[in-house]
Protein backbone atom coordinates (compact mmCIF):
# COMPACT_ATOMS: atom_id res chain seq x y z
CA UNK A 1 0.00 0.00 0.00
CA UNK A 2 1.41 3.38 -0.99
CA UNK A 3 0.91 6.59 0.95
CA UNK A 4 -0.86 9.17 -1.21
CA UNK A 5 1.18 12.16 -2.33
CA UNK A 6 -0.17 15.44 -3.71
CA UNK A 7 1.55 17.72 -6.18
CA UNK A 8 2.37 21.25 -4.98
CA UNK A 9 3.76 24.32 -6.74
CA UNK A 10 6.19 26.98 -5.52
CA UNK A 11 7.82 29.63 -7.74
CA UNK A 12 7.05 27.61 -10.85
CA UNK A 13 8.53 24.38 -9.49
CA UNK A 14 6.66 21.25 -8.44
CA UNK A 15 7.04 18.96 -5.44
CA UNK A 16 4.75 16.78 -3.30
CA UNK A 17 3.11 16.78 0.13
CA UNK A 18 1.61 14.00 2.24
CA UNK A 19 -2.08 13.78 3.10
CA UNK A 20 -1.18 15.54 6.38
CA UNK A 21 0.23 18.53 4.50
CA UNK A 22 3.91 17.81 5.18
CA UNK A 23 6.33 18.46 2.32
CA UNK A 24 7.75 15.05 1.30
CA UNK A 25 9.50 16.09 -1.94
CA UNK A 26 10.63 19.70 -2.11
CA UNK A 27 9.44 21.74 -5.13
CA UNK A 28 12.36 21.44 -7.56
CA UNK A 29 10.97 20.04 -10.83
CA UNK A 30 9.62 22.00 -13.78
CA UNK A 31 7.24 19.27 -14.97
CA UNK A 32 5.89 16.19 -13.20
CA UNK A 33 3.05 13.69 -13.39
CA UNK A 34 0.83 12.54 -10.52
CA UNK A 35 1.75 9.65 -8.25
CA UNK A 36 0.24 6.25 -8.92
CA UNK A 37 1.30 2.97 -7.29
CA UNK A 38 4.29 4.63 -5.66
CA UNK A 39 5.73 6.38 -8.74
CA UNK A 40 5.47 9.48 -10.86
CA UNK A 41 7.52 10.87 -13.76
CA UNK A 42 9.76 13.93 -14.08
CA UNK A 43 10.55 15.58 -17.42
CA UNK A 44 14.29 16.02 -18.01
CA UNK A 45 15.71 17.23 -21.32
CA UNK A 46 12.47 16.45 -23.11
CA UNK A 47 12.26 12.87 -21.78
CA UNK A 48 10.75 11.26 -18.68
CA UNK A 49 12.54 9.84 -15.62
CA UNK A 50 10.97 7.79 -12.83
CA UNK A 51 10.60 9.24 -9.31
CA UNK A 52 9.47 7.11 -6.38
CA UNK A 53 7.49 8.20 -3.30
CA UNK A 54 10.69 8.51 -1.25
CA UNK A 55 12.02 11.15 -3.63
CA UNK A 56 14.51 8.87 -5.39
CA UNK A 57 15.01 9.93 -9.01
CA UNK A 58 16.17 7.25 -11.46
CA UNK A 59 18.03 8.95 -14.30
CA UNK A 60 20.16 6.16 -15.73
CA UNK A 61 17.31 5.56 -18.17
CA UNK A 62 15.14 8.26 -19.70
CA UNK A 63 12.01 7.43 -21.64
CA UNK A 64 9.88 9.05 -24.29
CA UNK A 65 6.72 7.88 -22.51
CA UNK A 66 5.96 5.99 -19.29
CA UNK A 67 2.82 4.13 -18.24
CA UNK A 68 1.76 3.34 -14.65
CA UNK A 69 3.32 0.53 -12.64
CA UNK A 70 1.10 -2.53 -12.70
CA UNK A 71 2.33 -5.80 -11.21
CA UNK A 72 5.73 -4.13 -10.57
CA UNK A 73 6.38 -3.26 -14.22
CA UNK A 74 5.67 -0.07 -16.19
CA UNK A 75 5.50 0.12 -19.97
CA UNK A 76 8.04 2.56 -21.37
CA UNK A 77 8.80 3.93 -24.82
CA UNK A 78 12.42 4.18 -25.99
CA UNK A 79 12.67 6.07 -29.29
CA UNK A 80 9.75 4.41 -31.16
CA UNK A 81 9.58 1.00 -29.46
CA UNK A 82 8.03 -0.16 -26.20
CA UNK A 83 9.44 -2.25 -23.37
CA UNK A 84 8.99 -2.42 -19.59
CA UNK A 85 10.88 -0.87 -16.67
CA UNK A 86 11.19 -2.20 -13.13
CA UNK A 87 10.95 -0.22 -9.90
CA UNK A 88 14.64 0.68 -10.03
CA UNK A 89 14.25 2.36 -13.39
CA UNK A 90 16.00 -0.50 -15.20
CA UNK A 91 14.76 -1.97 -18.47
CA UNK A 92 13.36 -5.31 -17.35
CA UNK A 93 11.97 -6.15 -20.80
CA UNK A 94 13.84 -4.68 -23.81
CA UNK A 95 11.98 -2.23 -26.08
CA UNK A 96 11.10 -4.62 -28.88
CA UNK A 97 7.42 -3.92 -29.35
CA UNK A 98 5.39 -1.64 -31.63
CA UNK A 99 2.89 -1.07 -28.81
CA UNK A 100 2.32 -2.33 -25.26
CA UNK A 101 -0.39 -2.33 -22.62
CA UNK A 102 -0.22 -2.66 -18.84
CA UNK A 103 0.34 -5.99 -17.10
CA UNK A 104 -2.76 -7.69 -15.74
CA UNK A 105 -3.12 -11.25 -14.45
CA UNK A 106 0.55 -11.86 -15.21
CA UNK A 107 0.31 -10.95 -18.90
CA UNK A 108 0.70 -7.78 -20.96
CA UNK A 109 -0.78 -7.17 -24.43
CA UNK A 110 1.92 -6.21 -26.94
CA UNK A 111 2.23 -5.73 -30.69
CA UNK A 112 5.27 -7.14 -32.50
CA UNK A 113 5.84 -6.73 -36.25
CA UNK A 114 2.25 -5.62 -36.66
CA UNK A 115 0.69 -8.60 -34.86
CA UNK A 116 -0.57 -8.70 -31.26
CA UNK A 117 -0.16 -11.25 -28.48
CA UNK A 118 0.69 -11.47 -24.78
CA UNK A 119 4.00 -11.65 -22.90
CA UNK A 120 4.93 -12.70 -19.36
CA UNK A 121 7.05 -10.59 -16.92
CA UNK A 122 10.21 -12.09 -18.43
CA UNK A 123 9.24 -10.74 -21.85
CA UNK A 124 8.45 -14.15 -23.36
CA UNK A 125 5.40 -14.65 -25.55
CA UNK A 126 2.92 -16.82 -23.66
CA UNK A 127 0.25 -16.23 -26.29
CA UNK A 128 1.82 -15.84 -29.72
CA UNK A 129 1.30 -12.62 -31.72
CA UNK A 130 -1.35 -13.87 -34.11
CA UNK A 131 -4.10 -11.27 -33.53
CA UNK A 132 -4.80 -7.94 -35.18
CA UNK A 133 -5.09 -6.34 -31.73
CA UNK A 134 -5.39 -7.23 -28.04
CA UNK A 135 -6.40 -5.71 -24.70
CA UNK A 136 -5.92 -6.39 -20.99
CA UNK A 137 -6.99 -9.57 -19.19
CA UNK A 138 -9.76 -9.25 -16.63
CA UNK A 139 -10.95 -12.34 -14.75
CA UNK A 140 -9.47 -14.70 -17.32
CA UNK A 141 -10.67 -13.03 -20.52
CA UNK A 142 -9.07 -10.43 -22.80
CA UNK A 143 -10.30 -8.75 -26.00
CA UNK A 144 -8.56 -9.83 -29.21
CA UNK A 145 -9.06 -9.09 -32.89
CA UNK A 146 -9.00 -11.52 -35.80
CA UNK A 147 -9.71 -10.75 -39.48
CA UNK A 148 -11.27 -7.39 -38.68
CA UNK A 149 -13.59 -8.68 -35.93
CA UNK A 150 -13.10 -8.78 -32.17
CA UNK A 151 -13.96 -11.35 -29.51
CA UNK A 152 -12.42 -12.57 -26.25
CA UNK A 153 -9.63 -15.09 -25.57
CA UNK A 154 -8.63 -17.01 -22.44
CA UNK A 155 -5.12 -17.49 -21.01
CA UNK A 156 -4.36 -20.15 -23.62
CA UNK A 157 -5.16 -17.75 -26.46
CA UNK A 158 -8.31 -19.64 -27.45
CA UNK A 159 -11.37 -17.61 -28.45
CA UNK A 160 -13.95 -18.25 -25.74
CA UNK A 161 -16.23 -15.56 -27.19
CA UNK A 162 -15.99 -15.68 -30.96
CA UNK A 163 -15.09 -12.51 -32.91
CA UNK A 164 -18.29 -10.73 -33.85
CA UNK A 165 -17.74 -7.01 -33.24
CA UNK A 166 -15.82 -4.15 -34.83
CA UNK A 167 -14.01 -3.54 -31.51
CA UNK A 168 -14.04 -4.86 -27.95
CA UNK A 169 -12.71 -3.60 -24.63
CA UNK A 170 -11.56 -5.27 -21.41
CA UNK A 171 -14.23 -6.64 -19.07
CA UNK A 172 -15.39 -4.51 -16.17
CA UNK A 173 -16.89 -7.05 -13.82
CA UNK A 174 -19.55 -9.01 -15.70
CA UNK A 175 -19.76 -6.67 -18.69
CA UNK A 176 -17.52 -5.56 -21.55
CA UNK A 177 -18.01 -2.80 -24.10
CA UNK A 178 -18.26 -3.89 -27.74
CA UNK A 179 -18.63 -1.75 -30.84
CA UNK A 180 -20.62 -2.33 -34.00
CA UNK A 181 -21.32 0.19 -36.77
CA UNK A 182 -19.83 3.04 -34.70
CA UNK A 183 -22.12 2.43 -31.73
CA UNK A 184 -21.33 0.65 -28.46
CA UNK A 185 -23.17 -1.82 -26.26
CA UNK A 186 -22.45 -4.44 -23.60
CA UNK A 187 -21.79 -8.19 -23.66
CA UNK A 188 -21.64 -10.57 -20.72
CA UNK A 189 -19.00 -13.21 -20.09
CA UNK A 190 -20.90 -15.76 -22.16
CA UNK A 191 -20.77 -13.41 -25.17
CA UNK A 192 -24.46 -12.52 -25.03
CA UNK A 193 -25.31 -8.94 -26.03
CA UNK A 194 -27.03 -7.68 -22.91
CA UNK A 195 -27.29 -4.17 -24.38
CA UNK A 196 -27.01 -4.35 -28.19
CA UNK A 197 -24.74 -1.64 -29.64
CA UNK A 198 -26.88 1.52 -29.81
CA UNK A 199 -25.07 4.30 -27.94
CA UNK A 200 -23.17 6.99 -29.77
CA UNK A 201 -19.59 8.06 -29.15
CA UNK A 202 -19.20 11.58 -27.77
CA UNK A 203 -15.85 13.34 -27.98
CA UNK A 204 -14.31 13.90 -24.58
CA UNK A 205 -16.46 11.30 -22.80
CA UNK A 206 -15.61 7.81 -21.61
CA UNK A 207 -17.71 5.19 -23.38
CA UNK A 208 -19.00 2.28 -21.36
CA UNK A 209 -16.59 2.93 -18.51
CA UNK A 210 -18.29 2.04 -15.25
CA UNK A 211 -18.12 4.32 -12.25
CA UNK A 212 -19.95 3.23 -9.12
CA UNK A 213 -21.51 0.42 -11.16
CA UNK A 214 -23.00 2.73 -13.81
CA UNK A 215 -21.83 3.85 -17.27
CA UNK A 216 -22.85 7.04 -19.04
CA UNK A 217 -24.75 6.41 -22.30
CA UNK A 218 -25.63 8.86 -25.09
CA UNK A 219 -28.37 8.31 -27.67
CA UNK A 220 -30.45 10.66 -29.82
CA UNK A 221 -28.89 13.74 -28.25
CA UNK A 222 -29.65 12.75 -24.64
CA UNK A 223 -27.71 11.15 -21.77
CA UNK A 224 -28.72 8.17 -19.63
CA UNK A 225 -27.03 5.23 -17.86
CA UNK A 226 -26.53 1.49 -18.16
CA UNK A 227 -25.69 -0.69 -15.17
CA UNK A 228 -23.23 -3.56 -14.71
CA UNK A 229 -26.03 -6.09 -14.93
CA UNK A 230 -26.44 -5.11 -18.56
CA UNK A 231 -29.66 -3.11 -18.25
CA UNK A 232 -30.51 0.42 -19.33
CA UNK A 233 -31.00 1.72 -15.78
CA UNK A 234 -31.82 5.32 -16.72
CA UNK A 235 -33.21 6.00 -20.18
CA UNK A 236 -31.36 8.75 -22.06
CA UNK A 237 -33.36 11.88 -21.21
CA UNK A 238 -30.90 14.47 -19.90
CA UNK A 239 -29.20 17.30 -21.78
CA UNK A 240 -25.94 16.51 -20.00
CA UNK A 241 -24.86 14.04 -17.32
CA UNK A 242 -21.71 13.11 -15.41
CA UNK A 243 -20.35 9.93 -13.90
CA UNK A 244 -21.89 8.31 -10.85
CA UNK A 245 -20.12 8.60 -7.53
CA UNK A 246 -21.43 7.31 -4.21
CA UNK A 247 -24.87 6.61 -5.67
CA UNK A 248 -25.42 10.00 -7.29
CA UNK A 249 -24.78 11.44 -10.77
CA UNK A 250 -24.72 14.98 -12.05
CA UNK A 251 -27.41 15.94 -14.60
CA UNK A 252 -28.30 19.16 -16.40
CA UNK A 253 -31.92 20.22 -16.69
CA UNK A 254 -32.84 23.54 -18.35
CA UNK A 255 -29.31 24.88 -17.90
CA UNK A 256 -29.02 24.09 -14.19
CA UNK A 257 -27.23 21.18 -12.49
CA UNK A 258 -28.53 18.71 -9.93
CA UNK A 259 -28.14 15.02 -9.06
CA UNK A 260 -30.09 11.82 -9.66
CA UNK A 261 -29.92 8.44 -7.94
CA UNK A 262 -29.42 5.09 -9.71
CA UNK A 263 -33.15 4.82 -10.43
CA UNK A 264 -33.03 8.14 -12.29
CA UNK A 265 -34.90 9.99 -9.53
CA UNK A 266 -33.91 13.61 -8.97
CA UNK A 267 -32.62 13.81 -5.37
CA UNK A 268 -30.72 17.13 -5.40
CA UNK A 269 -32.64 19.78 -7.30
CA UNK A 270 -30.94 21.45 -10.32
CA UNK A 271 -29.92 24.81 -8.83
CA UNK A 272 -26.18 25.01 -9.50
CA UNK A 273 -24.38 26.79 -12.35
CA UNK A 274 -21.99 23.86 -12.74
CA UNK A 275 -21.07 20.81 -10.68
CA UNK A 276 -18.85 17.72 -10.46
CA UNK A 277 -18.71 14.12 -9.30
CA UNK A 278 -19.29 12.96 -5.72
CA UNK A 279 -16.15 11.67 -4.02
CA UNK A 280 -15.58 11.00 -0.32
CA UNK A 281 -19.06 12.31 0.45
CA UNK A 282 -18.66 15.68 -1.27
CA UNK A 283 -19.17 17.14 -4.75
CA UNK A 284 -17.88 20.41 -6.15
CA UNK A 285 -20.55 22.94 -7.19
CA UNK A 286 -20.50 26.41 -8.74
CA UNK A 287 -22.59 29.17 -7.12
CA UNK A 288 -22.42 32.77 -8.36
CA UNK A 289 -19.26 32.03 -10.31
CA UNK A 290 -17.36 30.52 -7.36
CA UNK A 291 -16.78 26.89 -6.38
CA UNK A 292 -17.47 25.06 -3.13
CA UNK A 293 -18.76 21.66 -2.03
CA UNK A 294 -22.06 20.03 -1.09
CA UNK A 295 -22.79 16.80 0.76
CA UNK A 296 -25.06 14.00 -0.49
CA UNK A 297 -28.06 15.81 1.05
CA UNK A 298 -27.38 18.80 -1.18
CA UNK A 299 -26.23 21.02 1.70
CA UNK A 300 -23.29 23.38 1.16
CA UNK A 301 -20.56 22.18 3.54
CA UNK A 302 -17.62 24.20 2.16
CA UNK A 303 -18.71 27.67 1.00
CA UNK A 304 -18.30 28.60 -2.66
CA UNK A 305 -15.25 30.86 -2.40
CA UNK A 306 -12.74 29.29 -4.81
CA UNK A 307 -11.97 29.97 -8.47
CA UNK A 308 -11.37 26.26 -9.24
CA UNK A 309 -11.58 23.02 -7.25
CA UNK A 310 -10.98 19.30 -7.81
CA UNK A 311 -12.80 16.25 -6.42
CA UNK A 312 -11.61 15.02 -3.03
CA UNK A 313 -9.01 12.24 -3.08
CA UNK A 314 -7.50 10.61 -0.01
CA UNK A 315 -8.95 13.36 2.17
CA UNK A 316 -7.70 16.41 0.23
CA UNK A 317 -8.79 18.57 -2.70
CA UNK A 318 -6.86 21.15 -4.70
CA UNK A 319 -8.49 24.59 -4.75
CA UNK A 320 -7.31 27.86 -6.23
CA UNK A 321 -7.88 31.55 -5.48
CA UNK A 322 -6.28 34.09 -7.85
CA UNK A 323 -4.29 31.24 -9.44
CA UNK A 324 -2.68 30.34 -6.08
CA UNK A 325 -2.82 26.66 -5.14
CA UNK A 326 -4.03 25.34 -1.80
CA UNK A 327 -5.05 21.94 -0.47
CA UNK A 328 -8.13 21.80 1.71
CA UNK A 329 -9.53 19.02 3.90
CA UNK A 330 -13.15 17.88 4.00
CA UNK A 331 -14.00 20.62 6.50
CA UNK A 332 -12.55 23.38 4.36
CA UNK A 333 -9.38 23.73 6.44
CA UNK A 334 -6.21 24.65 4.53
CA UNK A 335 -3.36 22.12 4.98
CA UNK A 336 -0.97 23.72 2.49
CA UNK A 337 -0.96 26.99 0.60
CA UNK A 338 1.25 28.25 -2.22
CA UNK A 339 3.24 31.24 -1.03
Amino acid sequence: MYNPLFRIRENGYFGFISAQGAVVIEPQYLETGDFRNGFTVIRLNGQWALLNDRGQLFIKRLFRAVGPFEEDLARVQVVQSWGFADRRGNLAIPPLFDAAGNFSEGLAPVTFNGRAGFIDPQGHFVIKPVYSGTGMFRDGLAPAGDNGKWGFVDHTGRFVIQPAWDAAHAFQGRMAVVTKEQCWGLVDRSGREMVPPQFEFVKGHAHGEFFDGMALAFRDGKYGFVDQQGSIAVEPMFDLAGDFGEGLALVEINGAYGYIDKAGKLVIMPKFEDAGVFSEGLAQVCINGKWGYINTEGQVTIPASFDTVTPFRDGLALATIDDKWQYIDRFGGVLWRES
